[in-house]
C-alpha cells in the first residue's frame, strides 16, 4: 500500500483530502505545517506528497526544496494562487503538478494515482531497464540500444537512467543536477543541457523522446 503526506493547514480540507485517498486504497499521513511534514517525510516511507504553499512555520517552496534534496517521489502542490510565475516556480524547484483551489478531491486523487502509476510502471527485469528500443543493464552499467551497445560516460549513463526512471514527469535543471551529480557538486545548471545534448545523440533514433521544458527542465516520454 502507497502512503501519501498530505499538508495542507486547512484542517478539514486536510481530512477530506485524506478520505479520499484512503478511500482509493492509500494510506495517508497527515501535516498541518511544514516543520511537522518535514518530520514525516524524515521519519516514514513517503512514496507521494500533496503539498500547499501557504503553511505554517516552513513556507510548501522550502519544504519541496528540501524534499527534492533527498528524494524523486511525485509532488503535487496544492494552493489558491494561480499565477504562471508560481507554477513555473514549483516545477524549479522540483513539483511534478501544481493545483489550484478549489478542485475536485476526485481528480486530485486521479491526478495521484497517475504519477505514482508513471514510476512504478517502469519495466524493471532481470536487472535491466527498458524504454522504447533502449535497454540499461543495471548490472552491467551497458546501455543498448536496437540492441547496439553505446558507449556512455558515467554521468551519461547516470543521467539516461534517471531520465527513464522518472518518465512522464517534468524535472528540474536542479533536480536533475542535485540527483545524478549529487548534491556537493556546485556546477552550473548548463552542465545538465550539455549532458542531455550529448545523451539525446547516443540514443538515436529515440532521442525526440526527451523533451524540453521551457525554463523548467526536460521530460522523458513514457513511452
Amino acid at each position: 500500500m502507497k502512503t501519501i503526506l498530505v499538508i495542507e493547514d486547512e484542517v478539514k480540507l486536510n481530512e477530506i483530502i485524506c478520505d479520499y485517498l484512503q478511500e482509493a486504497g492509500y494510506k495517508t499521513l497527515s501535516a498541518l505545517d511544514g516543520e511537522e511534514a518535514l518530520e514525516l517525510f524524515e521519519t516514514e516511507n513517503v512514496d507521494g506528497i500533496i503539498l500547499d504553499i501557504m503553511i505554517p512555520k516552513i513556507d510548501g517552496w522550502s519544504v519541496c526544496r528540501k524534499v527534492r534534496k533527498q528524494s524523486g517521489i511525485p509532488i503535487i502542490m496544492l494552493t489558491a494562487r494561480g499565477e504562471e510565475d508560481d507554477k513555473l516556480m514549483g516545477f524549479e524547484l522540483g513539483a511534478d503538478e501544481y493545483v489550484t483551489k478549489p478542485f475536485s478531491p476526485k481528480v486530485l486523487v486521479a491526478r495521484v494515482s497517475r504519477l505514482i502509476k508513471r514510476i512504478t510502471e517502469t519495466a524493471v527485469t532481470e536487472g535491466n531497464l527498458t524504454w522504447r528500443g533502449i535497454v540499461i543493464d543495471l548490472d552491467a552499467h551497458q546501455v543498448k540500444v536496437d540492441d547496439d551497445q553505446v558507449e556512455m560516460t558515467p554521468k551519461e549513463y547516470d543521467l539516461l537512467k534517471y531520465l527513464v526512471e522518472n518518465k512522464g514527469i517534468v524535472l528540474s535543471r536542479e533536480v536533475i543536477l542535485n540527483k545524478v551529480w549529487g548534491y556537493d557538486f556546485y556546477g552550473e545548471l548548463r552542465v545538465v543541457d550539455s549532458h542531455i545534448k550529448k545523451v539525446r545523440k547516443k540514443i538515436l533514433p529515440y532521442s525526440d523522446g526527451i523533451k524540453t521544458v521551457v525554463k523548467v527542465g526536460y521530460r522523458m516520454e513514457n513511452s
